[in-house]
């Protein structure tokens, strides 16, 4: 069955939910089943109520594509220790495509009604343009924080430590947030622009993609911001790849990976040197690593073992963890983990959620970015990242920030 147009126009108005990039990915309607975790072992509970919810179904696929048939929507917390929730979503309808192919998909639960669930044709709702401020850490605390960070990475308590600040922006009457979802995918093609559980944002970074046993990962770590013209932008991507702080950042970044990779394949591969890579408002550095896996681990089983990498956290891992939760006066939430989809066959693609905002039922959205601060980090310079990171979600929600 086709559905022409963009993805975007079939997303639900009332609970947006979708994955896609360069208007490839999934669009899901209503909500067939919705299965919650939390704590250090959520993913390995994910993991094992997916391989056992995929044992009982009646899956009927005639396409066979990754994505087709049974499949669900996913966002996990940051933190061990989260207060939110991780949530894995099973929509009623799948709208997907990939390449030139488009379906749709019906799921039920045994004893539920057949769907009726519809979308496409009405216009995004307006809203005023929402006034971000900072949350729980202001400007000038960030610089403090950022400063102190510098003095223990240099005093080799850890050699990187990503440190993130929090802005809120109020909108208790606002409901649809296809318009937001729409600006995303036009100013990011080249991201994952994802909608799960009123989390919504699009990322640069993918965490781990899996297709028929073949994983492939984007590692980004080091940015600088696009230049005013041509030639600046060209020598601003130029002084990124020859900066030594960005590549030491992104070297422990690539490391954590494949450090954490060991534990489910020998078979891993990464790029010899770092490119760089062009978004709207900001260069990255990048390193793109492959790997072979076993028939019996999924995305999700990847996507365990490699949480959280050096690019969110820092290194050593665990060192890096206990700075940042004595450090950052706030939960993170989902920011910064996992976000993606999988399907039956446990081939799926996760990103790190990176520029995004979760809405809260009082109606507040808060958003998060963050900078890695190693020995040669300038507490001005990691102020800036952050509020060019920030730009993506302020400027979807029609917003400015002071």
């Amino acid at each position: 069955m086709s559905h022409e147009g963009a993805l975007t126009e079939w997303v639900s108005a009332e609970n947006p939910l979708t994955f896609q990039r360069l208007g490839q990915g999934f669009v899901g309607l209503g909500q067939a089943l919705r299965l919650t975790f939390r704590g250090p072992h959520r993913f390995e509970e994910a993991s094992a109520a997916w391989k056992q919810l995929v044992a009982t179904a009646d899956i009927d696929d005639a396409l066979g594509v990754p994505g087709s048939g049974l499949m669900c929507f996913g966002t996990f917390t940051f933190s061990d220790s989260s207060s939110h929730e991780s949530v894995l979503i099973v929509p009623q309808v799948v709208i997907g495509r990939q390449g030139s192919t488009s379906w749709r998909t019906d799921i039920s639960v045994v004893g539920d009604a057949p769907s009726a669930q519809k979308s496409g044709g009405s216009q995004p709702a307006k809203f005023a343009p929402l006034h971000w401020k900072s949350g729980l850490v202001s400007e000038e605390d960030y610089v403090s924080s950022v400063t102190q960070m510098i003095s223990q990475v240099r005093d080799a308590v850890a050699d990187k430590v990503v440190l993130a600040r929090d802005l809120v922006a109020h909108a208790p009457g606002v409901r649809d947030w296809r318009g937001a979802i729409s600006r995303l995918t036009e100013a990011y093609p080249d991201c994952q622009t994802f909608a799960i559980d009123g989390f919504v944002g699009s990322t640069p970074e993918t965490l781990a993609k899996v297709d028929r046993g073949r994983l492939s990962i984007r590692v980004l770590a080091g940015s600088i911001a696009r230049g005013s013209n041509p030639a600046d932008d060209r020598g601003k991507a130029q002084e990124l790849i020859t900066s030594a702080k960005d590549n030491d950042e992104h070297r422990y970044a690539v490391n954590s990976v494949l450090e954490s990779l060991e534990a489910l394949t020998p078979h891993a591969v990464a790029d010899e040197q770092p490119f760089t890579v062009k978004l709207a408002n900001v260069w990255h550095l990048a390193t793109d690593i492959e790997a072979k896996l076993p028939d019996s681990i999924s995305s999700l089983d990847v996507v365990s073992a490699l949480h959280p990498s050096a690019a969110v956290a820092g290194s050593p891992t665990d060192t890096a963890l206990d700075l940042i939760t004595a450090a950052e006066p706030f939960d993170r939430g989902r920011y910064a983990g996992p976000v993606g989809w999988m399907d039956a066959s446990g081939d799926g693609e996760w990103s790190v959620a990176l520029r995004c905002a979760q809405w809260s039922h009082e109606g507040t959205l808060t958003a998060y970015a963050g900078a890695g601060i190693v020995a040669d980090s300038d507490p001005q310079s990691e102020l800036l990242e952050t509020r060019l990171k920030f730009k993506p979600i302020i400027s979807a929600f029609g917003g400015d920030s002071n």
